[in-house]
């Protein structure tokens, strides 16, 4: 498992440098299912500098990634990748954007990183071994009353129509006069969750 969780960190420190590389700089953007779908060059790069990482010391496992589409190999480790997850973030310059990676074993989850180089914030978890920010020990909100919670959601680009609307929801809680914010990026609304920033998420 050392050895996973090493080449693990050098991926996501990998697509990082990319992410911080290209921050507030020139970049080309294309939009994928709708215009805040986003795809940019830089999606691309840190891709393939994640891949490249893990291809080097794993060249039998199998990669999902968001962009490359699903590069499998007769293998029990799958690598679960989105080289940026809050692109429309990055787009604006807006410092809330990350690199988040997972390894699959037999169909379960073991590892996990996610990487916000911006703001120097590294999220790793391993099964077994709880969760860390910049190797600290974290812990989710110990909050009990629901009222007194702040939470935190996302939109997504498409949901199905027998599915009551995103906003509705949404203003239920405001409605009850909940605090609710919105950052942009699912990875970091759940690690902000995992480390007690926020009280709880939800998202469809």
């Amino acid at each position: 498992m050392a050895e996973l969780r090493d080449v693990l960190l050098q991926a996501a420190n990998a697509g990082g440098d990319v992410i911080e590389h290209y921050f507030k700089g020139v970049f080309k953007i294309e939009n994928k299912s709708t215009v805040n779908d986003l795809v940019t060059e830089v999606d691309k790069h840190a891709e393939k500098a994640i891949i490249d990482v893990i291809k080097s010391h794993f060249p039998g496992h199998s990669v999902i990634s968001e962009e490359a589409g699903e590069l499998m190999q007769e293998s029990d480790y799958d690598w679960i990748i989105d080289p940026i997850d809050g692109t429309v973030n990055f787009a604006h310059a807006i410092p809330i954007c990350c690199t988040s990676i997972g390894l699959r074993h037999k169909g379960e989850m073991i590892l996990g990183a996610v990487y916000n180089p911006i703001m120097k914030e590294l999220f790793v978890a391993e099964k077994g071994k709880g969760a860390y920010l910049n190797d600290e020990r974290i812990s989710v909100s110990k909050k009990s009353d629901f009222k007194k919670a702040c939470l935190v959601t996302g939109f997504p680009y498409k949901w199905p129509k027998s599915y009551e609307h995103p906003i509705k929801v949404f203003e239920r809680f405001i409605m009850e006069g909940l605090p609710v914010r919105r950052l942009g990026s699912a990875a970091i609304d759940l690690c902000w969750v995992a480390c007690g920033r926020f009280d709880g998420f939800w998202e469809y």
